[in-house]
Parts: structure tokens; sequence; C-alpha cells
């Protein structure tokens, strides 16, 4: 359900994959859109995107340029004038495609959109566009506003997530792929939990998982689809008891308000 024009609304909603819809302070942001039910040979599990959600987007945060976070069919359908935030190396090749409101981040730097924040910190996966596209390097984000929120993007674990932030709200933590296995650079669920014993959020909201398989193997690794959310909650429970989880089915919300902790 799309926000009332000037609603300040505090919630994110997971629309499937690595794609969330944060609403802080006013300020409506999507990270790695893939909004389509078909992606090459990739199905979607689960409802379609709701269009109310789409709208009114204040910007769009790209993680890396692998073509399930940077899916051009995706962003186009969000209008070449939505503003998009991508990692430093990306910029001109998005804007080769037609999008007109272009930022770049490196490791460190910052943009302000409305009364948030946006930080791009450090993640370790492989950035490039294969097989044969760009070179830009892998980024997660920091969303700093009334709330604080961790969107990691892909990646696998690394000691300094610590250093993140020491006061979040939130961390979006990917806890599988696309898949009936992952490769280098995610986190499985076993992972994502030790992630969030390393960046102490209130909440953890693990993300990409149970949303898209290759053809044929929804009935043959439908496990796949189901099973790593109940991992990645006991093993949370285990080496990060003091850290909420908030598992959220595609197309769930979490009110982000000061009771957010379970």
């Amino acid at each position: 359900m799309s926000s009332a024009p000037g609603a300040r609304a505090q919630r994110l909603t997971w629309i499937g994959h690595a794609t969330v819809l944060l609403e802080v302070d006013g300020v409506r942001l999507m990270t790695d859109p893939l909004l389509r039910d078909w992606i090459v040979l990739l199905r979607r599990h689960g409802p379609s995107p709701a269009a109310g959600l789409l709208e009114n987007l204040d910007a769009v945060l790209v993680s890396h340029l692998h073509l399930d976070h940077l899916d051009v069919p995706s962003l186009r359908r969000l209008g070449a004038d939505v503003p998009l935030v991508v990692p430093k190396g990306a910029g001109s090749f998005v804007g080769g495609l037609g999008f007109r409101d272009v930022a770049e981040l490196g490791v460190g730097e910052a943009i302000a959109i409305g009364d948030v924040r946006i930080t791009a910190v450090p993640a370790v996966h492989d950035g490039r566009r294969r097989p044969l596209g760009p070179v830009a390097p892998a980024l997660g984000y920091l969303a700093s506003g009334t709330r604080r929120i961790y969107f990691a993007g892909d990646t696998a674990l690394f000691a300094e997530m610590a250093a993140i932030d020491d006061a979040l709200d939130v961390a979006l933590l990917p806890i599988w792929g696309w898949g009936p296995t992952i490769g280098p650079g995610h986190m499985g669920p076993q992972d994502a939990a030790r992630a969030a014993a390393l960046l102490r959020p209130a909440v953890a909201v693990p993300i990409h998982w149970g949303t898209f398989l290759p053809l044929g193997l929804g009935r043959l690794r439908r496990a796949v689809l189901v099973d790593p959310p109940g991992i990645f909650v006991r093993e949370a429970a285990r080496l990060a008891p003091d850290v909420g989880v908030r598992v959220l089915a595609p197309g769930g919300e979490l009110p982000l308000t000061s009771s957010t902790p379970p």
C-alpha cells in the first residue's frame, strides 16, 4: 500500500529477493528492484509486487551490477527519472541506459535523500556484470534518519561488519540466493546469524531467499524456498540472542517504531 502524500510512514516492506521498500521520515527508498516474475530462466514464487509499492519513490539504491540486483526492465518500470544511487564506477553504464538522475558512491561516501542520509558501506562480493559488462565494487548501504537501517546487498561475512554502526534499528541480511546452492560472496543462514551477532541490530530481517528458483526446480528443490529462514532463526537465537528476528513473507511489512523489537 502506498503512503498518502505527505505521510511520514515508518516501515519497511520486503517485496522479495533483495528488493525492499524503506519508508523512513517521509522518504521512500527501494533497494535493488527486481520486479519481474521471470528473469532469464528464474521464476518468481510468491506474489508479484503490488503496484502501489512502486510509486512516488525518492531514490533507488543499487548495491551492485549483477543481473538480479540491477535489473534494467525493473528500473525502467520505475521510470527514467527515478533517482538512482549506484556504486562508484557504475554511473556511466547506468546513465547510458537512459537514466537521467544517477549518483555514484564509494565506501564511506554519503548522500542526503530528504531527511535520510545514505552512506555506502563495504560488501565482500564480486560486483562485475557478467558476462561482458562493466566492473564496479559491490556495496551495502546504511540509511540513517530517525531509524537506522543497514541493507547488506550481497556479501560474504566479514569481521568489519561490527563497525558499520553501533545503533542499528534493523539489519536486512541476505540468507540465501536464487538456486539450490549459493556460491562465494554470499551468506547462508548460519553466516547471516553470525553477521547479526557482529552488527547487534534491534531487529534482523532475512532477505534474498524464497523468491526465485530456476524453471523446473520448484517441486524438486522446494526446500530451498522455505528452509533458510528457519535455520537463520535457530542460529540467530543461539549466536545473537539479544537480536530480535522478524521473518517476513514477500509483501510483508515491518513497522519501524520505538517498539519494533519483538
